[in-house]
């Protein structure tokens, strides 16, 4: 068969310069694939910060610097044994800073480590003292270094000491959580009031729950950061009481972040009533952005209510298109028989194309389930959409279905754009011989120009010997 002189340009610019940016429809189902993916992640990683002080407290010394101080030597002491936690040595070591050496350049922060090194103790006595060994540090080192960890570290002890039955430390914490929530009307640093906050985990939900309830009726912008702190705390209280405020935050907070939050904790506590409020949510909200966040809890929920629940949403054709693709892929990420019988069935009953295509994409990804053959049929099937049937091939070479079938189907197949996709499916397994051979075989033989131009180019993507003797063949000829 004559070379056409496209033909033979194609073949010149493959051996000249591989174009892999044209490989654009993998390159977009690798990037739905990894942003699917990453739902779970990312809001996991999210509420696990929650978890945590905006700020983390400093709990390791810097290396000495000052070799010419008098309190270099127990400077150096003391850190060690922090290093190596032994507490009260580092305790002493820094107290001796302080009381030898009070000029000394490691003086202030000196302070603040003995502090440290009796916090970790744990026991009362030592507690009392590192709350002596802060006000010290607040009175005459208001320049300190770790002044400002300092104030964090004195919420954590009051905390603590509240936790131990300490009537003065829980008044104390319940002052500055009311404090806390003051944000809109009085100054202040955020890292000292999610610390305030942060020791009502160590008061008991009858103290703490009315005080976390005043952090969450801020309405002012300036307090998002503290109520979705407290909606945290508020997911750490068990009980009736806690799920109402986490379902109010749900529904009446203005910050679209503080309702996900609210919602996502809902779910983490495993109960009926928390599904309940879940269900009212997807009924009720217009926002978009908190059904998704419903949806992400919903598929944390391991009942059968809330897979029942999951499936419900997946089918109801008033929500958002992309939220119920989202719901498609959390219903695959459980591969369960019943599960792939219900995405098989409910692509049928299916009328947008990309909800289909999501159900494909769900479907590959359960193995031994009979999947693969399921999408090779959809593949195959003329009632379907161009676009529908060019992923059921992918996924269906994705899932596992034998090379010879996707070969094979190639001489079988009439549509343009399907004998094309084919092409760039097999591409994709060129490592297997019966791939190369029959991408070798369209490019030297199939009677349509453009299926031999696309043949050439992912031979020229692969640094197979045999696909550079092709091209040779085509410029040479």
């Amino acid at each position: 068969m004559p070379r056409s002189i496209p033909v033979l340009a194609a073949a010149l610019a493959l051996l000249a310069a591989p174009l892999a940016a044209q490989g654009t429809s993998q390159a977009r189902l690798a990037r739905d694939l990894e942003r699917l993916a990453a739902d779970r992640d990312g809001l996991a990683r999210a509420n696990r910060s929650l978890r945590h002080d905006t700020r983390r407290l400093a709990d390791v010394p810097p290396p000495a610097a000052f070799p010419q101080d008098p309190a270099d030597a127990l400077y150096r002491q003391g850190r060690d044994a922090l290093n190596q936690e032994e507490w009260t040595t580092a305790a002493r070591r820094f107290q001796q800073i302080r009381q030898s050496y009070p000029r000394s350049r490691y003086a202030a922060d000196a302070l603040y480590w003995e502090a440290f090194a009796r916090y970790r103790t744990g026991r009362t006595d030592q507690l009392r003292m590192a709350l002596g060994g802060l006000d010290t540090q607040r009175t005459r080192y208001p320049g300190a270094a770790t002044r400002r960890d300092a104030d964090q570290l004195a919420a954590r002890i009051q905390g603590e000491l509240a936790r131990q039955g300490d009537s003065r430390a829980a008044e104390t914490v319940a002052v500055d959580a009311r404090q806390a929530a003051q944000c809109g009307r009085r100054g202040g640093d955020d890292d000292e009031r999610m610390a305030a906050l942060n020791a009502l985990l160590q008061v008991d939900s009858d103290q703490a729950l009315p005080l976390l309830r005043s952090v969450l009726a801020r309405r002012d912008a300036c307090s998002e950061a503290l109520r979705a702190k407290a909606v945290f705390l508020v997911s750490q209280k068990a009980g009736g009481e806690a799920e109402d405020i986490l379902l109010n935050v749900a529904r009446t907070d203005p910050s679209s972040e503080v309702r996900g939050q609210a919602v996502f904790w809902l779910s983490q506590t495993g109960t009926e009533r928390a599904l309940d409020a879940i269900e009212q949510i997807l009924r009720t909200t217009p926002d978009a952005e908190i059904q998704e966040k419903a949806v992400f809890a919903l598929s944390q929920h391991r009942s059968p209510r809330a897979a029942q629940l999951l499936r419900a949403y997946a089918e109801r054709e008033s929500a958002p298109a992309n939220v119920r693709e989202k719901a498609i892929f959390w219903i695959g990420q459980r591969s369960t028989p019943e599960n792939a019988a219900y995405l098989r069935a409910m692509f049928a009953r299916l009328r947008d194309d990309e909800l289909k295509k999501k159900v494909l994409f769900s479907l590959s990804q359960m193995r031994g389930q009979g999947n693969d053959r399921w999408i090779l049929g959809v593949a195959q099937d003329a009632g379907q959409p161009v676009e529908v049937r060019k992923q059921a091939l992918f996924w269906a070479s994705q899932a596992g279905v034998p090379l010879a079938e996707i070969v094979g189907l190639y001489d079988r197949v009439r549509e343009p754009e399907l004998r094309e996709h084919l092409i760039f499916v097999m591409s994709q397994r060129m490592r297997e011989p019966a791939a190369m051979d029959k991408i070798i075989e369209i490019a030297r033989r199939d009677p349509d120009r453009r299926m031999r131009e696309k043949a050439l180019f992912w031979l020229g993507q692969s640094r197979d010997p045999r696909a550079i003797r092709v091209l040779r063949e085509v410029i040479d000829s």
